[in-house]
C-alpha cells in the first residue's frame, strides 16, 4: 500500500467550490422568486379577486334591481303599443339576471380555489423552506473544501504526507511538518 498520495493539482476543488457558490447563490435566488410568487398568488386569490368579485357582485346587483324597476314601470304603463318595450325591459331584466348569476359562481370557485389553495400550496411551501435550510448549510461545505484544497495545496509541495483526518469543516488547516534531511530518522 502507497504511503504517499500524488497530489500534483487542486483545481478540481476550486472548479466544484465556484460552482458550488454559483449553485448556492441561484438556488436561493430560486427559492426567494417561488416564495414571493405564492406569496403573491395567496394575495390575489384571498384579497384582490374576491374585492373584485364582490364590487362585480354589488354593481351587477344594482343593474338588476334597476332593470326590474324599470321592468315594473313598464308594466304599470303599459299599453298595446308599448309591449315592445315591455319585452325589451324583460329581456334587459333576464340579462342581468344571468350576469349576476356568472358572478355568484365566480365568487364560489373564488371561494373554493382559496381553500384549494392552501391545501395544495402550503406542503410545496414547506418542502421549500426544507431546501432552504439545506442550503443554509453549504456555506460549511464551502468552508470544508477550501479547508481541504489548502491542506493538499501544503501536501503537495512538501515530500512528507499530511492527513485530512486532522481536518474538520469548522477548523484551520495547519501546515505540514517540514521534511528532515535525508538520511536521518
Amino acid at each position: 500500500m502507497a504511503t504517499q498520495a500524488k497530489v500534483t493539482s487542486t483545481e478540481a476543488l476550486e472548479s466544484f467550490r465556484a460552482s458550488l457558490i454559483v449553485f448556492l447563490t441561484k438556488a436561493r435566488r430560486s427559492l426567494d422568486d417561488a416564495g414571493d410568487e405564492a406569496r403573491r398568488t395567496r394575495q390575489w386569490l384571498q384579497h384582490d379577486q374576491r374585492t373584485h368579485w364582490e364590487g362585480e357582485f354589488r354593481r351587477r346587483k344594482k343593474q338588476l334591481e334597476q332593470a326590474q324597476q324599470e321592468l315594473m314601470s313598464a308594466r304599470l304603463g303599459a299599453d298595446a303599443h308599448q309591449k315592445s318595450a315591455l319585452m325589451l325591459r324583460q329581456a334587459a331584466v333576464a340579462k342581468a339576471q344571468r350576469e349576476l348569476d356568472e358572478v355568484e359562481g365566480k365568487l364560489r370557485r373564488l371561494k373554493a380555489w382559496s381553500q384549494n389553495y392552501e391545501t395544495c400550496a402550503d406542503p410545496i411551501i414547506k418542502r421549500m423552506e426544507k431546501l432552504r435550510q439545506s442550503l443554509d448549510e453549504l456555506p460549511k461545505a464551502i468552508a470544508y473544501l477550501v479547508s481541504a484544497q489548502k491542506v493538499l495545496e501544503a501536501y503537495a509541495e512538501s515530500a512528507g504526507p499530511v492527513t485530512l483526518q486532522a481536518v474538520a469543516p469548522s477548523s484551520t488547516p495547519e501546515p505540514a511538518p517540514e521534511p528532515g534531511p535525508e538520511g536521518q530518522s
